[in-house]
């Protein structure tokens, strides 16, 4: 499929509608509640999209907006079913980049495979054929938190921003939990620990 230019009409439509359209890749009501958080604090309302199952377990997504020429935000959160969340963001990349859009950047916070990111015996690099797939789909950037190693970065050929959670993490122990300086923080290994 080609894109076409928009016309100056399109391109003035864009404008005044806004260049920028948010969606949430799955009803996970995790998914479904961050997207809205984010959506609210950037001031814009949430992307019409339909995602859903087949009978037969297919992953089915229709975009039901124009994203013509504008910057695609795609929120993700991964669900116990790793499998779905990747497919239904792959789909969903994939339709935003045959319908023309701008930009498709993907908000990811925990990037699935991420374990699976060095050679094994007889075992494959996981993580960097997800990257594969998802830069193949579409995708022109992604929005992660701490992943597992930092040089999965290294597999992917867009910009990747690797953000880290700890601050966030500080701020909320020290606002929320009181008496915090006496609290003891378990990390379940020593490289979690190191973060």
């Amino acid at each position: 499929m080609f894109c076409v230019p928009s016309t100056e009409f399109g391109a003035i439509m864009n404008i005044t509608k806004g260049g920028l359209v948010l969606f949430s890749a799955n009803s996970n009501s995790s998914c479904m509640e961050l997207s809205k958080r984010i959506a609210e604090r950037l001031g814009v309302e949430m992307g019409k999209v339909q995602v859903y199952q087949e009978p037969n377990r297919e992953t089915r997504v229709q975009i039901q907006e124009s994203v013509r020429g504008k910057d695609v935000f795609i929120i993700q959160t991964v669900s116990k079913d790793v499998n779905t969340t990747i497919m239904e963001l792959l789909i969903m990349v994939y339709a935003c980049k045959t319908s023309c859009a701008k930009s498709i950047i993907g908000v990811i916070p925990y990037f699935p495979y991420s374990k699976q990111c060095k050679m094994r015996k007889r075992g494959s690099i996981v993580s960097k054929l997800l990257a594969s797939m998802m830069c193949k789909a579409g995708l022109t950037h992604l929005i992660t938190m701490d992943l597992h190693q930092k040089e999965i970065q290294g597999f992917f050929n867009i910009p990747v921003d690797n953000l880290r959670a700890s601050p966030f993490l500080l701020q909320y122990i020290q606002e929320e939990i009181p008496d915090y300086r006496n609290a003891v923080i378990v990390a379940k290994s020593p490289a979690s620990a190191k973060r």
